[in-house]
């Protein structure tokens, strides 16, 4: 005999309910948060076009149907392509993580906030152009950096107390669901019709990490998330034709989210939604990785150093210790061998050890050229990775939210250098003053990758300019990054 079941539709899940509602009626009154979503619209668009002269990027680029185009559509920055803005979507999403060198969040669940702008741009500009044809107004970037400091809010609170990881999940399941809440919204979608999108998105299978660790990582993880994003926008546009949603998608017993994928426990929340997201986001600045690296890379930088004026080499090194946090030996503590560049950026001791030998971390030095110089595997097999309790403690305080690692060198004679400790990346909230100089620097020296200069000071004459940038419509701001 079984029980019977209640089939009396429920009121929307609270955690659907508190996105969806932030989302359309929440103002940003931070002039903090509009800053850093100018720069981290420019480094996130800088980050897609040096992207752009990777063929493994570009491959997977442009229409679904080749030589299609689409009236209207939304345009491909740093490309000839103008496309439906789900296929747009995907198209600018893949490009900005290519290199994982866009913006970091790093909590319970890590993640890339700035992932959200392939569905937004996409969104933004198609429907400015479209409006535009019809003879009404466009939309404006400050709709656009609004809309990014919302998902990056999204994204990031969700994941300061729930870790996807733990039970499996990649991360791109919140890019997922921040981009289908403010592309809803710019839809101009109701509340109910939000609801039902937002509903949609956690509904979906979602993403398995094995792309991201061994023995499987692989190229997937540089555009797991530009498929999340434009999965948003296409959820997005079935609930603006009325399709129902699905309101206890996170908490009904045996069939929900929470019981299916999340171990039966419910979200938790550490703080309201608001600005804080974009106002403490990491960006990476100086070097192409996994962001648990990156003190750990400044360090091997002043290694480097130490070693030249010592007159002394990488061949002197007898081991080399890293004292790091445990979210750092979780992801990117790896022995063995490296297969492809996707597994070469997820291995902290390939990145400790290219800037000892070279002097240097960019983008190609994940690929195969330089990987086959023998010292590089012969360093990485010296280097251990120990965890110091206190770091894993200072990396989850939501005061400090350091990232810290600390480099010791033995060398075969028997001395050792003093130890390398830094606590928080050029990136880090804390060194703002003195990574936005540089983080402008960067956007640079992308745009001069793709454009002559003419192009590039009409580019930089807007984007440095924050009421400037925010009064423009988004469409004419597109074009200037159109080759």
């Amino acid at each position: 005999m079984s029980a019977s079941t209640s089939n009396v539709r429920p009121a929307p899940d609270q955690a659907l309910v508190d996105i969806v509602d932030y989302t359309l009626n929440y103002e940003i009154s931070s002039a903090l948060a509009y800053t850093t979503a100018r720069h981290c619209l420019i480094d996130t668009l800088g980050c897609g076009l040096e992207a752009l002269e990777y063929p493994a990027c570009t491959k997977l680029l442009g229409p679904v149907v080749a030589g299609a185009i689409v009236p209207n559509g939304a345009r491909v920055p740093g490309t000839q392509f103008q496309l439906d803005p789900v296929q747009a979507a995907f198209n600018i999403g893949a490009m900005i993580r290519w290199l994982d060198f866009n913006d970091t969040w790093l909590a319970a669940e890590w993640g890339h906030p700035s992932d959200n702008l392939g569905g937004i741009l996409a969104t933004a500009d198609w429907l400015s152009r479209n409006a535009v044809a019809a003879g009404k107004n466009p939309l404006t970037l400050r709709h656009v950096l609004t809309a990014m400091i919302k998902a990056h809010e999204i994204q990031g609170c969700l994941a300061l107390e729930n870790s996807f990881n733990q039970v499996g999940l990649d991360h791109v399941v919140l890019v997922k669901v921040a981009s289908t809440a403010v592309v809803s919204q710019l839809l101009g979608l109701t509340h109910d019709e939000t609801i039902n999108a937002v509903s949609l998105a956690w509904v979906d299978g979602q993403s398995l990490r094995t792309y991201r660790h061994s023995p499987n990582t692989g190229s997937r993880k540089s555009w797991a998330a530009g498929d999340a994003t434009s999965r948003a926008v296409r959820l997005a546009l079935i609930a603006q034709t009325g399709e129902m949603g699905y309101p206890s998608v996170l908490s009904a017993k045996t069939w929900g989210f929470y019981d299916v994928l999340f171990k039966g426990q419910p979200f938790r929340f550490q703080r309201p939604y608001g600005s804080y997201v974009m106002e403490n986001v990491l960006f990476k600045i100086s070097f192409p990785a996994e962001f648990h690296s990156q003190t750990a890379v400044e360090c091997a930088m002043n290694i480097h150093q130490q070693l030249k004026a010592a007159g002394k080499s990488d061949g002197d090194i007898k081991k080399i210790t890293i004292r790091t946090h445990e979210a750092c030996i979780r992801i990117i503590d790896k022995k063995g061998p490296l297969n492809n560049p996707a597994d070469r950026d997820h291995c902290v001791q390939y990145m400790v050890a290219v800037p000892i030998i070279f002097g240097r971390l960019t983008a190609a030095d994940y690929e195969d050229a330089v990987a086959a110089d023998p010292r590089i595997d012969t360093l990485r097999g010296k280097i251990i990775c120990v965890e110091d309790p206190a770091f894993t403690v200072d990396y989850h305080d939501p005061e400090k939210r350091s990232i810290a690692n600390a480099l010791t060198v033995e060398l075969n004679d028997g001395s050792r250098l003093d130890e390398v400790v830094c606590e928080y990346p050029i990136g880090h909230k804390r060194r703002r003053d003195e990574g936005i100089p540089l983080l402008e620097n960067k956007f640079r020296i992308n745009l001069a990758r793709r454009f002559p200069p003419r192009q590039q000071e009409r580019i930089l004459d807007v984007s440095l300019d924050q009421d400037k940038l925010e009064a423009m419509a988004v469409h004419e701001y597109i074009d200037r990054y159109v080759i």
